[in-house]
């Protein structure tokens, strides 16, 4: 499968350093909206490629997700003769993005001053973990790492009494939407402009303003008016409610919500507690009111309660287990993730792009590469005939190594 991308980014040519999942995740993006995405990998390949669940050496499902609509070329960075193919690249381009921390992007060359110097007005991101400055900025930065520092875990510990990390790599990908919004947005000022410019997205800075927004509470004022934490997230009864077979996800939220509630709960005294009329009692009162929510779910099945409350504009859900979402009538209708053709590894289903454009739609456009499978084909683009392609690869600049 290769078709003419339609993504509002088509004619963008973006030059991928990034590497496991905070970068891919934000380039598998711009592929998905039209952007031509080459991805330069060491020999060896990015190490996502040998991570978790794979039919073949090199291409796990994590890869293959991230993989999709890129181009993989191999270059060896550290080898002097990859600095010509990569400078003709940079020059091919609108976009050039890596997650390498600054020191090290320094020593082999690709900081923003050398890559600037190719092309003026490119805009050049990187992703790193404590940013350019502070006492932090040479720490290496994992997503356990971030989630745990950024206050994350330790707020699973106010609920659980156990500190913990979310099972999903939520800093990497939260921060890989920061990325996003940051190229786009560049690109969108170079539009208006003409200018490139930097770009830094620091992980521990953009997931502790992800995590802190609704935890600010007391802290957003100076002198304090309370410790940070919303109470509503923190309170230990706010989790899916085990029913008579099973759990369901409920949350009336308003005064409208909450009336109804009461009757259909057989609790209709509830609506005159002083504790829960309004808004500003509840929250009060938050944890008194879960703990009764959480008590009256126990009485029905979790279809009784779908049909009553849907009946009554409560807002609710099953509670799925991630299995369960491939057979989600919603989902399933929407075409969620729909089963493609690879041409090495057989049929795979993927997830199809989450947002709708009525004049640009994105989509799958390009299958996941083997390692170093486009490597020939981008350097002919930028004007490299055959002999020279031959003679990167025997120097060891270009073209992968075989595990």
């Amino acid at each position: 499968m290769t078709s003419t991308p339609r993504g509002p980014l088509q004619g963008v040519r973006v030059i991928d350093l990034t590497t496991v999942m905070l970068g891919p995740f934000s380039t598998q993006i711009l592929g998905e909206m039209g952007a031509d995405v080459i991805k330069i990998e060491p020999p060896g390949g990015d190490i996502g490629r040998w991570t978790g669940v794979s039919k073949n050496p090199g291409m796990s499902a994590a890869y293959m997700m991230k993989g999709r609509n890129k181009r993989s070329v191999v270059l060896d960075l550290k080898n002097e003769e990859a600095r010509e193919p990569l400078k003709r690249l940079v020059e091919s381009a609108d976009v050039f993005v890596h997650n390498i921390r600054p020191k090290a992007a320094g020593r082999i060359g690709i900081d923003y001053e050398s890559i600037s110097a190719w092309k003026e007005n490119i805009v050049y991101a990187a992703a790193t973990g404590y940013g350019e400055s502070g006492p932090y900025v040479d720490k290496p930065a994992y997503d356990d790492l971030i989630q745990g520092a950024s206050g994350l875990a330790a707020l699973f510990g106010a609920v659980t009494g156990t500190p913990r990390y979310g099972p999903s790599v939520l800093a990497d990908k939260t921060t890989g939407l920061f990325l996003t919004y940051a190229i786009t947005m560049a690109l969108f000022h170079r539009e208006r402009t003409g200018e490139g410019q930097r770009v830094h997205v620091p992980m521990y800075e953009s997931f502790s303003a992800f995590v802190m927004n609704e935890h600010m509470q007391g802290r957003m004022y100076e002198p304090k008016e309370g410790p940070a934490g919303y109470q509503r997230m923190l309170t230990p009864h706010r989790r899916p409610y085990p029913t008579a077979d099973g759990h369901i996800c409920v949350l009336p939220y308003n005064d409208k919500h909450w009336g109804k509630f009461f009757e259909v709960a057989g609790r209709p005294e509830l609506t005159k507690d002083p504790r829960f009329s309004d808004q500003p009692s509840r929250s009060k009162n938050i944890d008194a009111l879960y703990e009764i929510v959480g008590g009256v779910m126990k009485n029905r099945t979790s279809a009784e309660w779908l049909e009553v409350l849907e009946a009554a504009d409560i807002p609710v859900m099953p509670m799925n287990q991630p299995e369960d979402l491939f057979d989600c009538p919603h989902l399933s209708a929407v075409d969620m993730f729909p089963v493609v053709d690879h041409p090495t590894e057989g049929k795979i289903r993927h997830i199809k792009v989450p947002v709708n454009f009525s004049k640009t739609p994105g989509g799958y456009y390009r299958h996941p590469e083997q390692l170093g499978a486009s490597t020939d084909t981008v350097l002919e683009e930028v004007g490299y005939s055959a002999d020279d392609i031959a003679a990167l690869r025997a120097s060891g600049a270009a073209g992968k190594v075989d595990k």
